[in-house]
């Protein structure tokens, strides 16, 4: 199970207790908000795409959207979203859990310049029902390598 690995993933870095698993769906922004009891904006919701032969994850804030614009200007490509159906054979979690933990080799991952803006966000943790309690420099810590990237627009 992919939480699993999530934990053990997280628990390699010390990070493991901020793990939170609901009784509850968390598969959405909206969903996991009300699991949280957080606004929708502090879930780091992870994005995957197909940017050449590779995964890119862009995890960004939860009123955050996609800047086709400045996507292509960072990627050189157009945005273009993975079908549900290859999220998990590709990056190694399901939708609903796809999250920037203990990843597929091939996936990179990138977080947005909206998370910055928050002492704590909410990305998932490997299944529909959870998340990980963590600050931006957290965040950035537990997805090495990574790089920050500003590829969206908020409202």
């Amino acid at each position: 199970m992919a939480i699993d690995k999530v934990k053990a993933y997280l628990r390699e870095r010390g990070m493991d207790d901020r793990v939170l698993e609901f009784e509850t769906s968390s598969a959405t922004v909206e969903l996991a908000a009300a699991a949280v009891g957080c606004e929708p904006a502090r879930i780091a919701k992870t994005l995957s795409f197909h940017v050449g032969e590779r995964v890119a994850l862009v995890v960004a804030a939860g009123d955050a959207r996609i800047d086709n614009a400045k996507f292509k200007a960072r990627f050189g490509c157009k945005a273009k979203m993975l079908k549900a159906e290859e999220a998990e054979p590709l990056i190694g979690h399901g939708v609903g859990g796809v999250c920037p933990f203990a990843v597929n080799d091939g996936v990179d991952v990138y977080l947005d310049e909206s998370l910055r803006r928050f002492d704590t966000v909410y990305p998932a943790a490997g299944s529909a029902a959870s998340a990980v309690r963590l600050a931006p420099d957290e965040l950035e810590r537990c997805t090495e390598p990574c790089t920050w990237v500003d590829v969206c627009k908020l409202p």
